[in-house]
């Protein structure tokens, strides 16, 4: 071997050692600044949500973890539980920030006495304070939701986020605790699908009306007087499992409610969303959208509901709702026209 050759051999034996003690100083210093992370995750590609569980060790559980989320909810495989009772949302409304992640269109509730909203009933067994809502959508019609029914997607989906505080002090303390979090999963649709006309949601409508202030990455705008119980649909029936969150670190802390009737969002507010940028306004990157995770299997966990199947309502003398009649989340019923 010659000299030249051993030269050009030792050099790249000293560059890849080189490389391997600055990659290993660089995740030491990104694991003690947990912020810097949040960079480090994407929807798509190499950053994707199949390698969340690959770029950090502390988000190994979502690839490895058996109670993960979103999933795809089967009509015909759901559980009666007739101990599920209704879900409440304390009605007054509250003041918070609308902030462009990156990621996300973020709502989070002002931090003071007024702004406490509890969640109690449905599956729950303590009260839950809310804290913030998300809104997942995609960029095309055809999907956009996390959680899909009978593999129907829906254009977006807002989740309703609440902390255990009757066992917990915050947010983060719950966020890694055993039934720490609740979320309640709004499904939205358009409302020129059926030809409805505006049906869009008013409390949904305050959020839209704040867009575009928050058009690039890192953008807030002050939002006043929501109403949370208000985005609800006027359903009390729901669908419920146990999960995680949909975003590293993918913690399964998550008790899932998905209500079973959609809100409404017409073409325009859906237009207002794909407006949103990734980045901020001198490098605007990608658009926001499509910022969903994909389903992620079931691994026998029953999703329960307190839709009674083929039951007669005496009172009225009809059925009450069945997943097979008149069931508002059925693939082929509201697929738009």
């Amino acid at each position: 071997m010659s000299s030249l050759t051993a030269g050009a051999e030792m050099t790249g034996i000293l560059r890849r050692l080189v490389f391997g003690i600055v990659f290993q100083i660089f995740l030491q210093s990104q694991t003690s600044f947990a912020v810097s992370w949040e960079e480090w995750w994407t929807y798509d590609g190499i950053s994707g949500p199949a390698f969340w569980g690959l770029i950090n060790p502390e988000w190994s559980l979502c690839n490895k973890g058996r109670r993960q989320s979103p999933v795809n909810l089967e009509p015909n495989k759901l559980l009666f539980d007739p101990n599920l009772r209704q879900l409440h949302i304390d009605k007054h409304r509250v003041s918070g920030k609308l902030t462009n992640t990156g990621h996300s269109v973020i709502f989070t509730v002002a931090n003071d006495t007024h702004s406490q909203i509890n969640v109690t009933g449905g599956p729950l067994s303590y009260r839950y304070q809310f804290q913030e809502i998300h809104v997942h959508y995609g960029l095309h019609d055809q999907f956009g939701s996390e959680h899909s029914v009978n593999g129907y997607t829906f254009p977006a989906e807002i989740q309703i986020f609440g902390f255990n505080s009757q066992l917990y002090t915050n947010f983060s303390e719950a966020l890694h605790k055993a039934q720490g979090i609740v979320v309640v999963s709004l499904l939205l649709q358009h409302s020129h699908a059926l030809q409805l006309g505006d049906l869009s949601n008013p409390e949904l409508r305050i959020l839209i009306d704040h867009l575009d202030d928050i058009r690039y990455g890192g953008n807030e705008a002050s939002v006043n007087r929501l109403s949370v119980r208000g985005l609800l649909p006027d359903t009390e029936y729901y669908m419920t499992y146990d999960g995680s969150t949909t975003m590293p670190a993918c913690h399964e802390t998550v008790t899932w409610l998905i209500m079973n009737k959609p809100i409404y969002i017409t073409k325009q507010q859906m237009h207002g969303l794909r407006r949103l940028m990734q980045g901020d306004e001198k490098h605007p990157k990608a658009p926001l959208g499509n910022n969903f995770r994909p389903p992620q299997p079931l691994h026998y966990r029953p999703v329960r509901t307190n839709i009674e199947f083929n039951v007669k309502n005496k009172a009225v003398g009809k059925q009450c709702p069945s997943m097979y009649k008149d069931v508002y989340y059925k693939a082929n019923s509201w697929r738009p026209h």
